[in-house]
């Protein structure tokens, strides 16, 4: 296992860090976001959803940008795929016979749904370890509807199992008792597995531990602070680990990111839900084709495999998507991501109308009638620059 070092203080950005992006944030406030998404009703726009999308290729330049391509966002669940490979490169999955769905859950926003939870469950009991040890909370969980109405019917209480952030937790749970780490302080700072989960995130955004910018997520352990662009780059990591140069220190990562992204791939039902999630649905209409990951706060990653688009060119990319208000609808992630992709040449045909309830998100009355459309509105320019 890498060297891992001490976490970095949650607090304001160093004063170097400050310098650095201080042009940056002056041109974001300059410059309003341009409109994604706006919903309408009856031919009136009664909203309007602001934002940035950018798209890179495994070298970090541009493809295509619309909106500020420096604008700094917490990974929050977006960042699951790269802190798995802590565990992968420690030797968890030869130590409990893990297998690529179990892999795929620890990667997840997933619903909470039984699948989700017999899948955890089954690493645990292997393991020898407690689903007790849980410490993600159990704040509006689980995220399936169906399941949560049948648990309160049954007056079942959901328990941590059930959070979204149940498998990522256990890459913290399993690398501990793997490596003999104290069990029920893996989420504090200070923790080895923490460090370990830090130094691998550091690796693949190809940076140091040290340099991290960090806050606490939702669900009580650290996020990461990147530019946009540093997520699409990661994503295009993702979607294609052999495409990046020897010489790039992120090759390290190569092994371990290739085993990750086939098993988010194979188990899309896994990375999200059966019901209702944007990123589960868009890797089903191109299976084997792209990941799509979800943080809080509406932003999305997507690792773009190569020889998808409509003209079979183009080869792999990532992509980063954020909306400024947080979207807590998800309707405007959701229509600008099926647009995005279609207008980068990925989502066209059968796929794309698979998709037409993400891309134009409707509003219903309560007795079916459609009453409101979200619908995305913008041009995604393509550029030639190179990321400096």
């Amino acid at each position: 296992m890498p060297d891992v070092a001490p976490p970095r203080r949650r607090s304001t950005p160093s004063t170097a860090t400050r310098r650095s992006t201080a042009p940056t944030t002056a041109r974001r406030r300059a410059a309003v976001p341009q409109v994604l998404v706006r919903q309408v009703r009856n031919g009136i726009v009664e909203s309007e959803h602001r934002g940035h999308i950018v798209e890179v290729d495994t070298d970090g330049r541009i493809r295509h940008v619309l909106g500020d391509p420096d604008r700094v966002v917490t990974l929050r669940s977006t960042v699951k795929p790269f802190g798995a490979v802590a565990l992968v490169e420690a030797g968890g999955m030869d130590a409990w016979d893990i297998t690529s769905a179990e892999l795929a859950i620890m990667t997840s926003s997933h619903s909470g749904e039984d699948l989700h939870v017999r899948t955890i469950q089954a690493i645990y009991r292997r393991a020898g370890v407690s689903q007790s040890l849980l410490a993600c909370g159990t704040e509006g969980m689980p995220l399936d509807p169906l399941t949560a109405a049948r648990l309160a019917r049954d007056g079942e209480r959901p328990s941590p199992i059930r959070h979204m952030c149940s498998g990522q937790h256990s890459v913290f749970i399993l690398l501990s008792r793997l490596k003999g780490w104290p069990l029920e302080t893996y989420w504090q700072d200070d923790h080895p597995a923490q460090a370990a989960y830090r130094a691998a995130v550091a690796r693949a955004f190809g940076t140091d531990a040290t340099r991290l910018v960090t806050a606490i997520d939702g669900c009580g352990i650290a996020t990461y602070a990147f530019p946009l662009r540093e997520v699409a780059r990661a994503y295009a990591l993702l979607a294609e680990p052999t495409a990046i140069s020897t010489r790039d220190p992120r090759s390290s990562l190569v092994p371990a990111i290739t085993r990750i992204r086939d098993a988010m791939l194979a188990h899309p039902e896994l990375v999200a839900g059966t019901r209702e999630r944007l990123d589960t649905s868009v890797m089903k209409a191109l299976p084997g084709r792209i990941i799509s990951k979800g943080g809080m706060e509406a932003l999305r990653g997507l690792a773009i495999l190569p020889g998808t688009r409509a003209n079979g060119r183009g080869g792999s990319s990532g992509m980063a998507l954020k909306i400024e208000d947080g979207d807590g609808y998800e309707r405007a992630t959701w229509a600008a991501t099926v647009e995005a992709l279609a207008q980068v040449g990925v989502l066209h045909g059968q796929p794309l109308r698979v998709l037409a309830r993400y891309h134009r998100p409707p509003s219903l009355d309560p007795h079916g009638r459609l009453v409101a459309e979200s619908v995305a509105d913008f041009d995604l320019a393509p550029v030639g620059e190179l990321i400096g």
